[in-house]
């Protein structure tokens, strides 16, 4: 017996794959101005399907846009995406003020509550959701501290697309029940890398206009301290992707991408963002019209180097510092002892980014298996 019971284990171990830690899901907290602009959804969106494919396990998402409706539509998301549980945490209060004058882009606060309260004619919302008010949401900083003091050590890929604001404080929090480490020590424990979109180190072309190099950049203008805070002191590498790094997408391609399904939040939010966005430019008022012949998502880039850092889509500059300036503005300098290092890409390689982010965008939730 004692013969067969090894031979059966012999067996077992020759036809059961062994799963290596390098093709384990990446666990992944994601810190986003979501509602804001819509790259962050479609990032988010892009999140999802790393999970549906078993590469990524989304262990939070924070928001870092002090809105009542934003935790809502990043609820929604990850309801239509089947899952309800993912944990929301947002910032309170928040640095990022919400005013018609805000860089001179009109984003009006009740933006977000349109596509958040839309209901059919029966009364029922189009797009589900749990959380019906942010300002009810657990605290960001509390969940930050919380998600990564039950991981693994070097077990999380942090990614922020939005200002500093959450992490700057997660940095300055002390030690309590949740964890004996203060924040410091706790990320350096807990986070292999961290992954943002932020900065302009080339020159940008955007909305028809050229941005030169080192330009004050939003996430970067929005919290200029707590941006400081994190590039100074955050304690484990830090990878930085700019607007010049987004592959540029038609109009029909995004519609292309969520023709799955009749209606799509994310798809609406774009609409509902590119309206307002360009009415005050002087666009004209067909919400078709108004969309840009080519459109890049800049947010979308941090998403993928997180999740698939070694598969050839992004070149890394040398090791060196990012300098945030007063003004929102950003220098990097090479040095051997910098722990920051920026996303470059070909034109070959923003081509197959870029084909790699439409083919998750367009998953449906249910999809499996790997590109």
């Amino acid at each position: 017996m004692k013969l067969f019971i090894l031979i059966g284990v012999a067996v077992f171990m020759v036809h059961t794959p062994i799963v290596d830690a390098a093709d384990a899901p990446v666990n992944i907290i994601k810190d986003t101005d979501i509602g804001n602009d819509t790259d962050d959804a479609m990032a988010l969106a892009i999140l999802h399907a790393f999970q549906s494919r078993h590469e990524a396990n989304i262990l939070a998402v924070t928001v870092s846009y002090d809105n009542k409706w934003a935790a809502p539509f990043a609820d929604i998301i990850n309801i239509s995406y089947g899952r309800p549980d993912v944990p929301i945490g947002v910032v309170r209060p928040g640095s990022m003020p919400m005013t018609p004058e805000n860089l001179g882009i009109l984003i009006p606060k009740d933006l977000l509550k349109v596509l958040v309260e839309r209901r059919t004619a029966a009364g029922y919302f189009v797009y589900p959701h749990n959380i019906t008010d942010g300002r009810r949401a657990p605290d960001a900083i509390s969940l930050l501290r919380m998600t990564l003091a039950g991981q693994q050590d070097e077990g999380v890929v942090m990614v922020q697309i939005g200002p500093s604001t959450n992490l700057a404080r997660l940095l300055a929090t002390d030690s309590d029940t949740t964890s004996p480490l203060d924040g410091r020590a706790l990320v350096r424990r807990k986070v292999r890398f961290l992954s943002v979109m932020a900065g302009s180190f080339t020159d940008i072309q955007y909305d028809g206009r050229t941005y030169p190099k080192g330009h004050p950049e939003y996430n970067l203008q929005m919290d200029v301290h707590s941006a400081q805070r994190v590039f100074s002191d955050w304690p484990t590498p830090i990878v930085v992707t700019d607007c010049a790094s987004a592959p540029p997408r038609s109009a029909a391609s995004v519609e292309r991408d969520f023709a799955y399904v009749a209606t799509h939040p994310i798809l609406e939010d774009l609409h509902l963002y590119t309206w307002t966005h360009h009415a005050t430019a002087g666009w004209p008022e067909d919400v078709t019209l108004k969309w840009p012949r080519s459109v890049g998502f800049c947010d979308e880039n941090a998403v993928l180097y997180a999740v698939r850092p070694d598969e050839g889509y992004f070149s890394l500059s040398q090791p060196g510092n990012i300098t945030v300036l007063p003004d929102g503005g950003s220098r990097f300098e090479e040095s051997k002892t910098g722990h920051e290092r920026l996303l470059t890409l070909t034109d070959g390689q923003k081509q197959r980014a870029g084909e790699a982010m439409a083919l998750l965008r367009s998953q449906p939730p249910s999809t499996k298996g790997r590109l």
